[in-house]
């Protein structure tokens, strides 16, 4: 049973890292937005977080997906996670008026637009997911869990 539930973890990871991925990964003009909006980083380095940040997010979901290196992949979310909640929360207590550009889209948005507290909880509920897969990686169907039964370890 605890390896059906790592199974539906690992899953939803990879499905969110994907989706987030690939919706920014096809609106670069867009992600540049969402990354500019937070209002932290230089401009040099907002085009390079706009440019990397989709193809790190795909390369995620791809990892999770497959099931390789699965403690450290989740570990990896984890951080990267807890840097985007850091984000929210600034704006948020910046009285910035954005959207996260989490999922595609992102930039400024009228007042009363925001959603920063659902952001927060969203992002949250990635990390149990995360650190599920951490704290237990194996999971059913993972290359993985293929190479244990080889006598492998990874």
């Amino acid at each position: 049973m605890l390896d059906v539930i790592g199974t539906v973890a690992r899953l939803g990871l990879a499905a969110v890292w994907l989706t987030s991925g690939v919706l920014k990964a096809i609106d670069p003009d867009q992600t540049y937005v969402a990354v500019r909006a937070y209002d932290v980083l230089p401009p040099a380095a907002v085009e390079v977080v706009a440019a990397i940040l989709p193809w790190f997010e795909i390369a995620l979901g791809l990892l999770v997906l497959a099931g390789i290196g699965l403690r450290a992949v989740a570990t990896v979310s984890i951080v990267l996670l807890l840097v985007f909640i850091a984000g929210v929360s600034q704006a948020w207590a910046r009285g910035l008026l954005i959207d996260c550009g989490c999922f595609g889209g992102g930039g400024a948005v009228a007042a009363g637009q925001t959603a920063y507290l659902q952001e927060l909880l969203r992002d949250a509920g990635f990390i149990v997911l995360a650190a599920w897969l951490v704290v237990r990686p194996r999971t059913l169907l993972s290359l993985d869990s293929q190479f244990e039964n080889t006598g492998r370890t990874t």
